[in-house]
């Protein structure tokens, strides 16, 4: 059960180091969060499960901290996301479609009326 453990928290270790790659090849800071957030929560899942392996024991507070990792991570992602959007940090100039702004403008003529 060791080696299983190993093997996948390796695999963790391994997407967590393509994120890190596609951090700094991405565009723009919204992308970049996209990246960060979608692997950072794969690669600490699958470490933690490789860890629930390895030791068996600690296997409910590990799977407790998954549970809490995939709440928190997309929450906080968005948070940031929308924080940025706000404050104006431009898009990349191949971005095609703002949705956000879209659904603000829709927004904003239901509430004139």
């Amino acid at each position: 059960m060791e080696l299983v453990g190993a093997i996948i928290t390796l695999l963790g270790a391994f997407v967590l180091l393509i994120a890190s790659i596609g951090l700094i090849r991405m565009p723009d800071v919204y992308n970049r969060l996209q990246v960060g957030t979608k692997a950072s929560t794969l690669g600490t899942i699958l470490s933690l499960i490789g860890l629930v392996f390895i030791m068996p024991g600690w296997s409910g507070k590990l799977i407790l901290l998954i549970f809490f990792i995939m709440m928190t991570n997309p929450v906080s992602s968005h948070v940031l996301a929308r924080a940025a959007y706000f404050i104006k940090i431009p898009f990349t100039s191949r971005t095609v479609v703002d949705k956000l702004k879209v659904s603000e403008r829709a927004l904003t003529i239901k509430t004139e009326d």
